[in-house]
């Protein structure tokens, strides 16, 4: 089945197979069972279907599990007057088209008997086996008699747990959502238009999530049409009227296949059009439509390294345009999509579109995880335990969906639920970020350091106050890019929390719900005092010159600079500055850099020996009480004096404190740094890089 199909109203279908009549099939479904050993007239699409992809598949489990789904539903029929059989018959017809095997195909066919016969998930059981009576338990519906209004965000919460240990139950969801999509028309409108929000808000993310982009394709047009019916007839006339549109792209696919030919590559180049919604949304972006917009070249090969030859070739034969140049094979996208895409301009400034893969990415970009078959089928083939737990692995599970099955716990309120999910399901993409330990994140695209900080330690981060990103400081809303190490900075007072503006930078529901459930139960934030207040003004006591820095010429000041604020054993240097003095610098200092690009000359400088000395320290720490008090006496223990201190506004519960000490002996500082780190709260002493707010 394409994924692009050029008319919503018609599913696209393999070249060469003709489009099936279901009342045809539904007449032979009501015909009754066949002559022993062979498949009733009504699956043998199905079973070619399947053989296509599956040439050794078993048929005999599906002639069963026909039988036992028309015996059940016999008598049954849907709202637009067929037999109820056609619907699991059309829902397995699009599964194995894609390639699905034969355990989804047969629990496909008995998707709705459970929920909609007298048949019991036990009679299933006993006659397919464990995993199909699953995968049927899996897609059946809550009963609204038993769940009221809270039906439809439970039955997805119990399809989205199942889906966590057996991916192929959201697969068998999706087509049964698409054939119902087809089918929509006999609806009342209003009907209409609460299915294709539900399937535009979570089903159709759910297919890009899970890379089934056949599926995702079609139900986009569908509900286009639904929603949208205005911008949808426009798209529908803009292509009818464009029905030659194809040549430009035809002219482009021959003139790259002469390329590569001639290069000895082999490849099969397609011609792609555009879907409706693609239609829609490439006029949005570049107004007026020349012909090759309407579609898009595919490139197949058989191996990756072809596929870069291919790119060479193009770029070096055609005129590339480097901006519409993505690399989605050395770097898959997180629904396991795999592609070179680029385009090139044509001599008279069309863009054509051209996307690269080998035939088994195309298969995996159709069908995503249908095309991966059954990932639970066998241990691995090189003979590796698959598991010391005993434990079915799903190696297709993705770290959107762990996430989401462990925050849906948190929820037990439906509506909570229903608005979260929805809100982690509008989240476009996936990145991966690093902690300080080697371990990583799997966050969505956009998420912040508040976000990373809940992923990794629950509530627990109630009490973060910033984060280190790369090895810098970083506030909470700092958004995160892929690659980025971070680590979250927890208080050690565990009275603190969260304030509401914690709700601007939260994207993922794991941080939402916790914040929301932290404010609700302390409606008046943490009992606790404000942070120390910033002083109306710096304290600075007099100021002593005691440089211990000498140059070996007689009658020379020298002074220590404020802006590095050096002391012994740091290693220094000089410059001459106006009045004959010499300021002197720790050798790392921006301002020797700066000195030495303005052409001035050093000065030898050395330490004169033990001495007072000047150093300007900052301490960054956690806002809680008496910290200012703590601090100074902490540095008072250590023997030095403060000349200048300055306290900074809390910021995300953190402040800063910047103090320039005299110390009677420079050996005194790591013991007195070591101190200040050891006072609660503190979690940084650093030596001043830039000048002091006082001297």
């Amino acid at each position: 089945m394409s994924a692009e199909a050029t008319n919503p109203s018609v599913p696209s279908r393999r070249r060469g197979r003709p489009r099936l009549d279901l009342r045809r099939l539904g007449r032979a479904a009501l015909l009754g069972p066949t002559a022993r050993g062979r498949l009733p007239d009504a699956i043998g699409h199905v079973a070619d279907a399947h053989r296509a992809h599956h040439p050794d598949a078993d048929l005999a489990v599906l002639r069963r599990a026909y039988e036992l789904a028309e015996s059940s539903h016999r008598g049954q029929f849907r709202k637009s007057g067929e037999p109820y059989i056609t619907h699991p018959l059309a829902v397995t017809l699009i599964l194995a088209e894609l390639g699905a095997e034969t355990t989804t195909l047969t629990a496909s066919l008995l998707h709705d008997t459970v929920e909609d016969t007298d048949l019991t998930l036990d009679r299933v059981r006993e006659e397919f086996g464990d995993e199909v009576a699953y995968l049927v338990d899996g897609v059946t519906k809550l009963e609204k008699v038993d769940y009221g209004a809270a039906a439809e965000p439970e039955t997805f919460r119990k399809m989205l747990v199942a889906t966590g240990n057996d991916v192929r139950v959201m697969s068998i969801k999706l087509a049964d959502r698409l054939h119902n999509m087809r089918t929509l028309g006999v609806m009342r409108p209003e009907k209409q238009a609460r299915i294709a929000k539900v399937t535009r808000d979570v089903l159709i993310p759910l297919a890009e999530r899970l890379g089934v982009q056949a599926l995702k394709t079609e139900l986009e047009d569908l509900v286009f049409a639904i929603l949208h019916p205005v911008e949808y007839e426009r798209t529908r006339a803009l292509i009818a009227d464009n029905a030659t549109a194809g040549d430009a792209l035809a002219a482009v696919a021959d003139d790259v296949r002469t390329v590569l030919r001639e290069a000895g590559i082999t490849a099969e180049v397609l011609i792609r059009p555009r879907h409706f919604v693609s239609v829609h949304r490439v006029s949005r972006k570049r107004g007026e439509l020349r012909g090759t917009d309407f579609g898009r070249l595919l490139v197949l090969v058989g191996e990756d390294a072809d596929c870069y030859a291919v790119l060479g070739e193009l770029h070096t034969c055609f005129t590339p345009v480097t901006s519409e140049f993505k690399d989605f094979i050395a770097a898959p996208k997180f629904n396991l999509y795999q592609s070179l895409h680029t385009a090139v301009a044509a001599p008279d400034g069309a863009v054509a579109e051209i996307l690269i893969r080998t035939h088994q990415m195309h298969k995996v970009a159709e069908a995503g995880v249908v095309a991966l078959g059954n990932p639970y089928a066998a241990a691995p083939a090189d003979g590796s335990d698959p598991g010391d737990d005993g434990e079915r692995a799903d190696p297709t599970r993705p770290g959107w969906l762990s996430r989401l099955l462990d925050w849906q716990q948190s929820t037990p309120d439906p509506d909570t639920f229903w608005t979260s999910l929805r809100a982690d399901l509008a989240q476009d993409g996936e990145i991966t970020v690093f902690l300080p330990d080697g371990g990583t994140l799997a966050l969505p695209a956009g998420a912040t350091c508040v976000d990373a900080a809940y992923e990794q330690y629950g509530t627990t981060a109630h009490a973060c106050v910033g984060a280190r990103v790369n090895g810098r400081l970083a506030t909470l809303g700092t958004v995160l890019r892929d690659g980025d190490t971070v680590q979250p900075l927890l208080a050690a007072d565990s009275g603190s929390g969260p304030s509401p503006d914690w709700l601007e930078h939260a994207r993922t529901p794991t941080a939402r719900i916790a914040i929301d459930r932290w404010l609700t139960a302390h409606p008046h934030g943490p009992d606790m005092p404000a942070a120390d207040p910033r002083p109306p003004s710096a304290v600075v006591a007099d100021r002593q010159p005691t440089a211990n820095a000498v140059v070996d010429a007689p009658h020379t000041g020298v002074r220590l600079a404020g802006c590095c604020t050096p002391v012994p054993p740091d290693t220094i240097t000089g410059f001459a500055v106006r009045g004959g003095a010499v300021t002197v610098h720790r050798a790392e200092c921006h301002a020797v850099l700066r000195m030495r690009n303005l052409g001035r000359q050093p000065v030898t400088v050395r330490w004169s020996g033990p001495a007072q000395c000047r150093v300007t320290l900052v301490a960054e720490a956690f806002g809680r009480p008496c910290l200012l008090a703590d601090l100074t006496d902490a540095i008072a223990t250590a023997g030095a004096a403060i000349v200048s201190a300055t306290v900074e506004p809390p910021s995300e519960q953190r402040v800063r404190h910047t103090y320039t000490l005299q110390l009677p002996d420079a050996t005194g500082l790591p013991a007195l740094m070591r101190a200040m780190r050891d006072v609660r709260g503190v979690y940084d002493v650093s030596r001043a890089q830039h000048p002091a707010g006082a001297h």
